[in-house]
């Protein structure tokens, strides 16, 4: 940052292109920590960069500067909301989403309104309010055709297809994610914005694994077993990097073997599941294999079943 000391010796700054691009790294640096080892590696760090960045926002002195900057500041924001929701505090991420929203919509950036409404969605979902997540998806679908962005179409189609499974509307839910398909097929070759550039390929079979393990759970097993070449293709393609996402993955494919009552399988799959949702620091991917559970304890005579069970409760009592 460039400038001079003015009277009371507050700097003169004029803040540009380098000052944004530094914050946007930064942005990008939390991120991948948030990826790789879960929100609690990251989410005080990215509090303690708000009011910094905010303050930069009182020193813009053009009109292109001003709206990359309120898009970084946005994205800081929504970083914070997606680590404090990964640390199970979600009055803390709706606070910093509605922030986020907010910078986004002043700096007239649709596509990261979009994502910011995908990223309340899940976190409405995830506590089981699906009326309220399938609201914001609709609200994210309709920010991402004003960006005509195919990617974030296909984001919040794949993750309406969950909401639908969730309610046990096979034929909504199905639709929903061909329509995921579809967009994401049309997205290919765009470049992504960075805060969706986590939905690749590797994502997108993860999300069709886990809208037929949702219906397995409440529909009919069979639908599980649909989704089972998705989520080994997810298993297979998540990089180290991507260590939440991995597991989060495996869970659903534990779930899905646990389900079809094929539980050595689901034993093995499991045991990595727990294995890498108890070294990450997100409350979150814990809480997440409670179905796991749920379905090997279907299960009460079997050993296998048992010892998954057992190995969760195990977690559970370590992470209190």
């Amino acid at each position: 940052m460039t400038g001079s000391e003015e009277p009371g010796g507050r700097r003169g700054t004029r803040v540009g292109i380098a000052d944004v691009r530094r914050l946007e790294d930064v942005v990008a640096a939390y991120r991948a920590l948030d990826y790789r080892y879960g929100g609690g590696a990251c989410r005080v760090a990215v509090e303690a960069r708000l009011p910094g960045a905010v303050a930069l926002l009182s020193d813009v002195t053009k009109t292109v500067v001003l709206a990359r900057l309120c898009t970084a500041v946005a994205d800081l924001y929504n970083l914070a909301g997606w680590t404090n929701f990964d640390q199970d505090r979600p009055a803390a991420a709706l606070v910093a989403f509605g922030r986020a929203l907010e910078l986004a919509v002043e700096a007239g950036n649709d596509d990261l309104q979009a994502n910011i409404r995908y990223r309340v969605g899940r976190l409405h979902l995830h506590y089981g309010a699906v009326d309220a997540a399938l609201a914001e998806f609709a609200r994210g679908r309709e920010a991402a055709l004003l960006a005509h962005s195919k990617l974030a179409q296909a984001i919040l189609s794949a993750n309406q297809a969950w909401a639908h499974a969730k309610k046990a509307d096979v034929t909504e839910a199905l639709a929903a994610l061909r329509r995921a398909r579809e967009e994401f097929a049309e997205a290919e070759g765009c470049e992504p914005s960075p805060w969706a550039a986590f939905f690749g390929r590797t994502d997108m079979a993860a999300m069709i694994g886990t809208v037929h393990a949702e219906l397995a759970q409440v529909v009919d097993v069979r639908h599980g077993r649909d989704g089972i070449p998705a989520l080994a293709e997810a298993v297979a393609g998540y990089p180290e990097r991507m260590t939440r996402s991995r597991s989060l993955t495996l869970i659903w494919l534990a779930t899905v073997h646990a389900l079809d009552g094929d539980l050595d399988v689901a034993t093995a799959v499991g045991a990595e599941a727990i294995e890498l949702a108890g070294a990450l620091r997100s409350p979150r991917t814990r809480q997440r294999l409670h179905s796991l559970s749920a379905a090997a304890r279907r299960f009460p005579g079997n050993p296998a079943a048992r010892e998954i069970a057992d190995r969760i409760d195990d977690l559970e009592q370590r992470g209190r």
